[in-house]
């Protein structure tokens, strides 16, 4: 009875009030016969009344806002991918998904769906939004940006970037000469126009060229160091020089302006000998901490927003506080990073696209109808690159970089990226630019982004080199090399051991390198060496106990797999070790679900589907990442699946197809290196059959007779596998396994995969 105790009293519980519940409403209903209702109740139907009503919640403000949402995420992620794939950043890509989501593709071709997906009284929603967005982002620039490394650098990165500046802002003026009587808005003064005409052509990326610098491996080198202190530098006039410019427009002329530049210039001055000092002490009290509590994030976000709303209101726009915010951020590496990261997904992944978008949907490619506009157009392109490229260049030289370094310079400065549509939209916003020259800077800044990669493939070209990268760290010489690559401490730490025990004995023939790679896009320009250091730390911990030397290599990419496989293949390894990636589709019906959909409509997969290569891992055992890896890799490959591997002292090895054979040669390094006892199964009797592999056990068994047992039982007892550390396996015997579904993956510790 005490079991059925709680049951009874829930029925009776819920039960008895849901009588009660139903009696009352049934009392009440005779209560309406003098009340006249607001709606008259009309008999249309069940499912008629249904329809309405799920039209209703359609046409909602709400609704249609989070329908946008997932629409410019899903369309933005895509774009991204696809110029990642092409050694784009991915910002251009999700600029263009904004022009196609807008009036120059989707309203042009599909004008009901646009209007429903994007009516005009939404717009307004999604302004502000994205305007939080960028506030948030600019925090994140603002904190990115390295004070200490202007003080270190200042000299000759001062002299590049302001003549970086300089250069086309003055082109810039010069350009708004030739076109302001043709395509100034009406009643807007030369100055103003020009200013901004100036401003436009002057700003750099810093967001873009730091993760480019990144990706590209040069960020240790001298250059790296010279290029980010320019684009900090550049960042940091150029936003100034805007605040001023905006002031101008705002006041009308320069003479009145100046009582908004002196309000700024003391907002500054409080900002950094009143604010900072006051953050400065919370930072030494909480930098240390791993976490931060609610209080302490409060009194930053508080003075982000009390910052902006400052900025605003003196009439230098709100994101010239955010940006100040961030700058006077505590000067601690850790607590600036947890900042970054709370705000950065937020505002990148959800927040940005929606201004991307919001860009777009002003961006009219179809107003560029006359000859005459698209020659403005390539002008507007070419006075832009001059300036920026050729400009940052010559400075470059004159301060005693080389060509090749100069040249290099010039074309990382002239990425301008996300920056330049902040500039553009404050422009539109502020009725100084057209539509029409909007949309021509729009093309513009995705030209002049585009073309950066380009451009540092061509200097590299015709100077013939290479990009200092993290390829000319992995020693040389005739060794036995194994490059092992990790995502997270634990599985780096476990496929240490396991390359440690294949070359114990010999080290002076033999290296290890260590890998680490992440995205571009998940690692910051400020704390780009604490990121590393912590990385790679376990792991160089791990190695003293080994006594195992290891060379380490660390870069930023935009295509995690795409590079693991080009530097194995270009780096002349003998072996490349990698973990298995956990599937996020994994042990739920939705998740089955989710990736059964995400196999369908995968990129990577419709690629592989018309190069021919979808049949080679039709139903693969292996998550998306490994089979790239497998699939792009031209050199033996071990995939470990790790379950806390610590020593290899027994090893098993299923033989199921003759071509098995070449496991026999990692079998041999682990007995004469680690001491390792190899118990090899006969699945099928080809042992006897098969003259290689009869040679390769019986030479094993006549030199190392104590260490290695062949047997032919099919049927493995759960206590023998138990004892194991370490199941090697085929690819291909592998995946035939797995179909099986052998109790043997269960039991077994951990497993190593091979690819001949």
């Amino acid at each position: 009875m005490k079991n059925h105790r709680n049951t009874i009293f829930y029925l009776v519980v819920t039960g008895g009030f849901s009588a009660l519940i139903y009696w009352i409403l049934g009392m009440g209903k005779g209560l309406e016969v003098h009340k006249k209702f607001l709606r008259p109740v009309v008999e249309n139907g069940h499912w008629n009344d249904f329809i309405d009503s799920m039209s209703l919640n359609l046409h909602h403000p709400l609704a249609i806002l989070l329908a946008q949402i997932v629409t410019i995420i899903v369309v933005a992620r895509f774009f991204g991918w696809v110029f990642r794939k092409i050694g784009q950043p991915s910002v251009i890509g999700e600029i263009i998904a904004g022009i196609v989501l807008g009036p120059s593709l989707l309203g042009l071709y599909f004008p009901e769906f646009s209007l429903s997906l994007f009516p005009v009284e939404s717009l307004g929603n999604l302004q502000f939004l994205s305007q939080i967005g960028l506030i948030l982002f600019m925090f994140v620039i603002g904190m990115e940006l390295d004070l200490k490394v202007l003080k270190n650098r200042a000299k000759d990165a001062i002299v590049i970037s302001h003549a970086s500046i300089v250069i086309p802002f003055a082109l810039g003026i010069g350009l708004a000469y030739f076109v302001y009587f043709r395509f100034a808005p009406e009643g807007v003064a030369f100055l103003p126009f020009a200013l901004f005409m100036g401003i436009a052509m002057s700003i750099t990326a810093f967001p873009v060229l730091a993760r480019i610098v990144q990706e590209r491996g040069i960020h240790k080198t001298k250059l790296g160091a010279i290029v980010i202190t320019c684009a900090a530098a550049d960042d940091i006039t150029a936003w100034c020089i805007l605040a001023a410019v905006i002031a101008i427009v705002k006041a009308g002329t320069f003479v009145s302006s100046l009582y908004i530049i002196g309000m700024a210039m003391a907002y500054v001055l409080v900002m950094f000998f009143v604010v900072k000092p006051f953050l400065k002490k919370i930072g030494e009290l909480y930098g240390t901490k791993d976490n931060l509590n609610k209080p302490v994030v409060a009194i930053f976000f508080l003075t982000l927003i009390i910052s902006s709303y400052t900025t605003e209101i003196i009439g230098i726009h709100a994101l010239f506080g955010a940006f100040m915010t961030g700058v006077i951020m505590p000067d601690i590496t850790k607590f600036r990073n947890l900042f970054i990261e709370k705000v950065e997904d937020v505002s990148v992944i959800l927040l940005l696209p929606l201004f991307f978008v919001f860009t777009g949907l002003r961006t009219e490619i179809g107003l560029l109808n006359d000859p005459y506009l698209l020659k403005v157009t390539g002008f507007i392109i070419l006075v832009a690159v001059v300036g920026k490229f050729f400009g940052s260049a010559l400075a470059a030289k004159f301060v005693g970089q080389s060509w090749r370094d100069s040249l290099t310079i010039g074309a990382l400065m002239n990425t301008r990226g996300l920056m330049e549509l902040i500039v553009l939209n404050i422009g539109l916003d502020l009725k100084v630019l057209t539509p029409e020259v909007f949309t021509m800077m729009v093309i513009m800044a995705l030209v002049t982004t585009f073309m950066t990669g380009p451009a540092l493939n061509l200097i590299n070209y015709i100077f013939n080199t290479k990009d200092v990268g993290v390829l000319d760290e992995i020693p040389n010489g005739n060794k036995y090399k194994i490059l092992i690559s990790f995502g997270n401490n634990e599985k780096g730490k476990s496929l240490l051991r396991l390359a440690n025990s294949l070359v114990k004995k010999q080290k002076e023939t033999s290296t290890i390198t260590a890998m680490h790679l992440t995205l571009s896009d998940e690692v910051h320009s400020y704390n780009l060496e604490e990121y590393e250091k912590d990385r790679f730390l376990p792991l160089l911990e791990e190695s003293k106990m080994l006594k195992q030397e290891i060379t380490t290599l660390f870069q930023a990419t935009m295509d995690i797999e795409a590079n693991i496989s080009d530097i194995a293949n270009s780096g002349d390894f003998d072996l490349l070790l990698v973990g298995l990636g956990k599937s996020i589709f994994e042990g739920t019906l939705l998740g089955k679900v989710l990736g059964f959909t995400t196999r369908i409509i995968n990129p990577d997969r419709l690629i592989d589907k018309f190069t021919g290569k979808e049949g080679l891992f039709e139903n693969s055992p292996f998550d998306e990442r490994t089979r790239q890896i497998i699939s792009k890799t031209k050199m033996p490959l071990g995939i470990l699946v790790d379950k806390e591997l610590q020593v290899v002292n027994h090893v098993f090895i299923p033989i199921f197809i003759a071509e098995d054979a070449f496991l026999m040669d990692y079998a041999q390094k682990l007995i004469y290196n680690s001491n390792s006892h190899i118990t090899v199964l006969d699945v099928n009797g080809h042992v006897n059959t098969n003259f290689v592999l009869k040679s390769a056990i019986g030479s094993l068994e006549q030199k190392y007779p104590k260490n290695i047992s062949l047997v032919n039982d099919k049927i493995i007892k759960k206590e023998f596998l138990a004892k194991q550390d370490l199941m090697i396996i085929s690819i291909e015997s592998w995946k035939a396994l797995v179909d099986s579904r052998s109790i043997w993956l269960s039991r077994v510790p951990s497993v190593l995969i091979m690819k001949h």
